[in-house]
């Protein structure tokens, strides 16, 4: 069987940052499949299950209602190996073209105060797997680490 092309990306050399995944063309238009890593695979200690569930319950409910992009997600959830989440938008986009809305979206996790939307009984399949104080935590460190200062090599994929 033929490696699929997510698994052939050097994830001894991988870095924190926003990454293109993958394009397909769905119709006539383009959907952008990102990668947006977190934790440097293999190297630092994965996100902790409650802390990804409610990033991705904060994170999906925020990138939904943004005024700017609301209409072009198409989807936001966890990496199996925990060290990120995917995010697939409407449209052929680079790395760049989304700095800024990654920002306000972790901002807005690592500021986010309130009851997390979602994490009713009726309303997602594991509802007491939340954290948010380590979401708001990991959100704040990729937010200032990474994204406040992210260079070149947080958005290409290694060669």
């Amino acid at each position: 069987m033929e490696k699929i092309p997510s698994f052939t990306i050097d994830h001894e050399r991988l870095l924190r940052g926003i990454y293109v995944s993958r394009k397909d063309k769905v119709g006539s238009e383009v959907v952008t499949t990102f990668d947006i890593r977190m934790k440097e695979p293999n190297r630092e200690p994965v996100l902790h299950q409650g802390a990804i569930h409610t990033i991705e319950h904060l994170a999906a409910t925020y990138l939904r209602n943004d005024p700017e992009w609301k209409d072009r997600i198409i989807y936001w959830g966890p990496m199996g190996c925990q060290t990120g989440n995917y995010l697939l938008i409407r449209g052929d986009l680079e790395s760049h073209d989304i700095v800024e809305l990654m920002r306000r979206t972790f901002r807005f996790v690592a500021e986010f105060d309130g009851e997390v939307p979602g994490t009713a009984p009726r309303d997602c399949g594991n509802y007491l797997l939340h954290d948010l104080p380590m979401a708001r935590w990991e959100s704040r460190k990729f937010l200032e680490e990474v994204l406040d200062v992210i260079k070149e090599e947080n958005l290409v994929y290694p060669q």
